[in-house]
């Protein structure tokens, strides 16, 4: 096959780090689909290429745990930029690892990030009349590190 039969791979660009800062979790229990919990968002802050905002106290990060070494994520949280706008966040992440490394971590211990594979694609949208009207018709994918308090979140832009 010739190179022109081959797209070219999608390029990323640096959008934004956040860290959140999340509550006590809540636990579910060991459900028919696997151990389930809520972790309460409750703020944190964001730092973009050239702009900056907040999360605001309004979201949670809905995990299931089909097995001992594999944590789906759901989490739905709203970013207030520093202009005013508000953006909501749709995550879906997959975060894995040796299940004594997850077991740590979800029990609060600090876990090497090397240890753990935790990546995600985001959907984000803004008011159509907003200066982030674009985000609405971007995807959005990254890379995250837990840590005992916060949650670190790098996103990029899928070009």
């Amino acid at each position: 096959m010739t190179e022109a039969m081959h797209p070219a791979a999608p390029s990323l660009t640096f959008f934004a780090s956040i860290t959140v800062d999340v509550d006590a979790p809540i636990s579910i229990g060991n459900t028919a689909h696997g151990g389930r919990k809520i972790i309460p968002i409750r703020g944190g802050t964001v730092t973009g290429d050239g702009w900056s905002g907040k999360l605001l106290d309004a979201g949670a990060d809905f995990q299931l745990y089909p097995s001992a070494e594999i944590a789906e994520l759901t989490a739905m949280y709203v970013i207030e930029a520093t202009d005013g706008t508000t953006i909501f966040v749709d995550n879906h992440a997959l975060r894995t690892g040796a299940p004594e490394d997850l077991e740590a971590l979800v029990s609060g211990k600090h876990v090497d990030p090397a240890k753990i594979y935790f990546r995600f694609a985001t959907r984000l949208s803004a008011d159509a009349s907003s200066p982030f009207a674009w985000v609405n018709s971007r995807l959005f994918v990254g890379t995250g590190t837990r840590q005992p308090e916060t949650v670190r979140l790098d996103f990029f832009v899928v070009n």
